[in-house]
């Protein structure tokens, strides 16, 4: 399935929310859509790896990491988990890391940036809160589209040209 954010946002502008941060595309595919499940982190991946132990049926991960630089919120493991487990894509507002890796493989992974370092394990997050990311408010429920030009939000699933 294509997805086109330009012709969604043609089609549907002001019921549209727009991430308007820099995004770098790292998965093996680049267009990706789902409902969201949102998880808010800082520095400490517990809640990421929880969320993704779940049943993702095509449904999209979106993470507020605060947007910090300082370590990785996911790496290749975290990527083949969602595989597993059916998550159409991860988004993350801030850094992976296992990017070769995780380039190859078949699920859609937007983040900020790349960083080496692992986070810390300290069981700190919320899952299914209201975020803002890139001047977006979102919430677990809502609907992300997004491929190489950027990533939108909607309240309701939109009708694809190729549904």
């Amino acid at each position: 399935m294509t997805i086109k954010t330009a012709d969604l946002c043609d089609k549907y502008g002001d019921q549209l929310r727009y991430i308007t941060l820099p995004f770098n595309d790292y998965g093996g595919v680049a267009a990706f859509y789902g409902e969201i499940v949102t998880v808010q982190c800082f520095e400490d991946n517990s809640f990421v790896k929880r969320t993704l132990e779940q049943p993702g049926n095509g449904r999209v991960l979106l993470v507020d990491g605060g947007a910090s630089m300082r370590c990785a919120l996911l790496g290749d493991m975290l990527a083949q988990l969602a595989i597993d487990h059916r998550w159409s894509g991860i988004v993350i507002n801030g850094c992976i890391r296992d990017s070769d890796i995780i380039g190859t493989l078949e699920i859609g992974v937007k983040a900020l940036a790349t960083h080496p370092r692992k986070s810390e394990k300290k069981n700190n997050g919320y899952c299914n809160v209201q975020v803002y990311i890139g001047g977006a408010s979102c919430n677990s429920g809502d609907w992300l589209y997004a491929d190489r030009d950027g990533i939108i939000i909607s309240s309701e699933a939109l009708q694809l040209a190729n549904d």
